[in-house]
């Protein structure tokens, strides 16, 4: 008998025909606990046979005591006895927000093999540190810098500082200070045994290149700007912070071309690439980077796009799915918290909606991370092309508020220039988001006069107003999606049907430009009043009219 489903991250068989050894299942627990947690099966083999579970093993209880016992931290695990045909021991643990190890030091994660099947492996010195500072429990660039002193801190970078704070509009109680509670301020030194030392932040911020060199030789970074297969900048450097900005903002602003879009009254500059948003990602890029592992910040501008790409993944509870609504907080805390006061960051600490809202603003393709693991983040920010009345229609709700939209406005919008005539729940679910977030923001839209609906109940469905199609010459779409209402949905199903003898699904979704879904919902409606019966279910399911 085979138990049905195969090996993966969060799913181990191991065989206990001839009895496993306790410190088998131990560092199975542990390397569990220190991924993503998950569930051991015992009495499996690793092609999925059941082969049942040694006699020794089927005091769960005792088996669960000895678990929480032989690890530090305590690791509590659920058991249970599965009913095959032959007993089966499902452990299941949990994952744990800090690091774990058997009670002799044994300290193990899990990893996928070039042949995608998992395996357990040990966890190196240098790992520990990339968990923790992922955990959120521990803050890279606050440790003092090893054998270090404050002559690495250069005088001309923390000036470098100073212009920054004057330029970007930083806390200027911070220029009030002198040099020594400057670098106090902003913790880019601190005090061991009675000595002041610099911190890594301070190094990173005001280092001179050749200690960042040395010791921290994972602090790299690199442009790239390629024209077709040409490449026109490929630079690498160990640059202090701000130096690097700089550096990589000129390259930046020399390849960020730009057009004029005229508006009536005023002509609005559309650049390739929004500034604040370049910004912010590069800002990202250095204070959520892992600094323990080697690897470098690198930002690549070609015909069709811009890359910005960091060591480290996402921390924890943070994925591309939930980045907007996920409560806002880095891998280095302390340096990012320096890069905010001094007026580089989003002091917010919302700057992944400015990313976004770059984009936004100019009615291009929303930024991507759907390329990032577990020890990287990739950004990638679509060039592409501009929808002008789309950027007409926000530049001028603005003027008229005096006031930015809310991102959420802006992403509303974005999707139902997508899927015109879309319900709220579908709306989230484009979004990931929950369906009461996106009802207040469709109310809000339609006050604004930005959004219109059509329908009641569970049949309402939104989609832009009409000055959007005015702009775009395209009144005829408007005209159709608005005049859609459920009575006249169902009399041209009814007219197809007829004329067909039979329709499906993507007959409705071709007519009224609707979603699957809600052309399935119309047609189990009809069905229900009695006007088609399905004949045929399943994928390829159909209905005649009756």
């Amino acid at each position: 008998m085979n138990i049905g489903f195969k090996e993966d991250m969060t799913h181990e068989f191991k065989s206990d025909k001839s009895y496993l050894p306790d410190n088998a299942i131990l560092d199975a627990v542990v390397a569990f606990a220190n991924t993503d947690g998950g569930e051991l099966y015992l009495g499996v083999e690793n092609d999925g046979e059941i082969t049942g579970l040694h006699k020794r093993h089927m005091d769960i209880t005792q088996l669960a005591a000895f678990v929480a016992n032989k690890t530090v931290p305590s690791v509590a695990v659920r058991t249970e006895i599965l009913d095959y045909d032959l007993p089966v021991l499902k452990i299941t643990v949990p994952k744990r927000t800090v690091v774990v190890a058997t009670a002799d030091g044994k300290i193990q994660r899990r990893r996928l093999k070039a042949d995608h099947t998992p395996e357990n492996v040990p966890m190196y010195p240098y790992e520990i540190t990339t968990r923790l500072s992922s955990l959120s429990l521990f803050d890279y660039s606050a440790q003092p810098v090893p054998d270090a002193d404050i002559s690495i801190l250069n005088p001309v970078e923390r000036e470098r500082l100073r212009n920054t704070i004057r330029t970007y509009r930083g806390e200027p109680s911070l220029l009030e200070l002198n040099d020594s509670e400057l670098d106090k301020a902003l913790q880019m030194v601190t005090t061991v045994n009675g000595i002041t030392v610099p911190t890594f932040c301070g190094l990173l911020l005001i280092g001179r290149p050749e200690a960042i060199r040395k010791y921290m030789p994972t602090a790299e970074a690199s442009i790239q700007i390629l024209s077709g297969t040409d490449i026109r900048v490929n630079e690498s450097f160990y640059q202090p912070v701000l130096a690097a900005f700089e550096k990589i903002e000129e390259y930046f602003n020399a390849a960020n071309s730009s057009r004029e879009l005229d508006m009536g009254l005023y002509r609005m500059t559309i650049p390739d690439y929004d500034f604040r948003a370049f910004r912010e990602a590069l800002v990202n890029s250095y204070s959520h980077r892992d600094y323990s592992v080697l690897g470098r910040v690198r930002v690549q501008i070609d015909d069709t796009g811009m890359t910005i790409t960091n060591p480290g993944g996402f921390i924890e509870g943070i994925s591309a799915d939930n980045l907007l609504d996920a409560e806002p907080h880095g891998r280095n805390p302390v340096l990012a918290d320096a890069l905010k006061r001094v007026g580089l960051a989003e002091r917010t600490g919302r700057g992944i909606d400015r990313i976004f809202e770059g984009s936004l603003l100019y009615g291009r393709l929303l930024p991507d991370y759907s390329k990032s693991t577990s020890t990287y983040v990739h950004l990638y920010i679509p060039k592409g092309p501009t929808d002008e009345a789309f950027i007409q229609m926000i530049s001028e709700e603005q003027k008229r508020t005096g006031r930015s939209l809310p991102i959420y406005s802006l992403m509303v919008m974005d999707a139902l220039k997508k899927m015109p005539h879309s319900s709220v729940h579908e709306v989230a679910q484009t979004l990931c988001t929950d369906d009461g977030r996106i009802r207040i923001t469709l109310d809000s839209l339609q006050k604004a006069g930005l959004a219109e609906a059509s329908g009641t109940g569970r049949g309402r469905n939104y989609m832009l107003s009409s000055a959007y199609y005015k702009k775009i010459r395209d009144t005829e779409t408007y005209v159709r999606l608005k005049d859609i209402d459920a009575a006249r949905q169902e009399e041209m199903i009814l007219n197809m049907a007829r004329e067909q003898k039979s329709i499906c699904r993507a007959d409705v979704v071709r007519l009224l430009r609707v979603t699957d879904s809600q052309a399935y919902r119309l047609l189990q409606s009809l069905a229900g009043k009695g006007k088609l019966q399905l004949i045929k279910q399943g994928r390829y399911s159909k209905y005649i009219p009756i």
